[in-house]
């Protein structure tokens, strides 16, 4: 046995042991979904269920109205997912493939807002929404992934700076415009990057929980995130179907990983442009 069989064995182990503390979490999470409230306030705690509870699933979905819940969210995420790629795919087009005065002016100065705190603007966004009239509405919630986000068009406009030029001109030369060069030709060959783009806007949209506990009011408004609130009260918590909760809202999360990481790696890689 060689000294690289040796060294690859020795980091698989090492990966397997860090996967493993880094899954715990989400273990212990499926272990208190399916015990019964009696047996998660034991002490010690115990890490398998002695009493699966397949039952809190269903009990978990009746406590809540947790189908208008998940259609809410499915409704902000889907809107929101939709105009992060499209307006920051469209915006890093221009950045990187069209020349005009005070480019790279306004690219920096797009940059520099990544420098300023999210929670800095809190208040000023509440009382803009507020003085139009959108609170308790999605608005809030959905409008500002029509404005942009400056780490996406950053990450596509340097992917579509690995694209080369001489497409654009052939392009041109046939009569194209920037809208139909954007749409037909662009787009398709950024699909990585777009991807990228969608996985972190759904991550964004569907963990949401300060924007909609600031803006919701109406129960029938409610996403997944608040509705997870029904089984906390001051006396009390139910342990066992918040878990139970937790896990419908991170199931589409992992599911969405796992089918589309392939197009996520790719996408973080800035020079898979050229490959296009």
């Amino acid at each position: 046995m060689n000294k690289q069989t040796i060294r690859g064995g020795i980091v698989f182990v090492f990966l397997c042991i860090v996967s493993l503390i880094i899954l715990l979490p989400l273990g212990w999470m499926v272990s208190t979904a399916l015990k019964p409230m009696e047996e998660i306030l034991r002490y010690p705690p115990t890490f398998f269920p002695e009493n699966w509870r397949f039952d809190n699933i269903l009990a978990t979905w009746k406590a809540a109205p947790f189908g208008l819940y998940l259609v809410n969210t499915l409704f902000l995420t889907v809107v929101s997912v939709l105009a992060s790629v499209l307006i920051n795919a469209f915006v890093a087009y221009g950045f990187a493939k069209i020349n005009f005065p005070g480019r790279s002016f306004w690219f920096i100065a797009l940059l520099a807002t990544m420098m300023i705190p999210g929670f800095v603007t809190l208040i000023p966004q509440y009382i803009l929404f507020s003085k139009l009239g959108w609170l308790n509405t999605y608005y809030p919630l959905i409008v500002p992934y029509f404005l942009g986000s400056a780490f996406f068009i950053f990450l596509l406009r340097q992917f579509y700076l690995r694209i080369p030029n001489e497409m654009i001109e052939a392009a041109r030369i046939d009569g194209a415009g920037h809208f139909y060069i954007w749409w037909h030709i662009m787009l398709p060959l950024s699909k990585p990057a777009l991807a990228t783009v969608a996985i972190f806007s759904f991550n964004g949209a569907w963990n949401d929980f300060l924007g909609p506990l600031l803006y919701l009011n109406d129960e029938t408004r409610y996403t997944l995130q608040l509705g997870l609130q029904v089984f906390k009260s001051e006396a009390s918590t139910q342990w066992n179907l918040l878990m139970t909760g937790s896990l419908f809202a991170l199931v589409p999360v992992i599911l969405l990983f796992f089918f589309f990481q392939r197009y996520f790696i790719q996408g973080m890689d800035l020079s898979s442009g050229d490959k296009g």
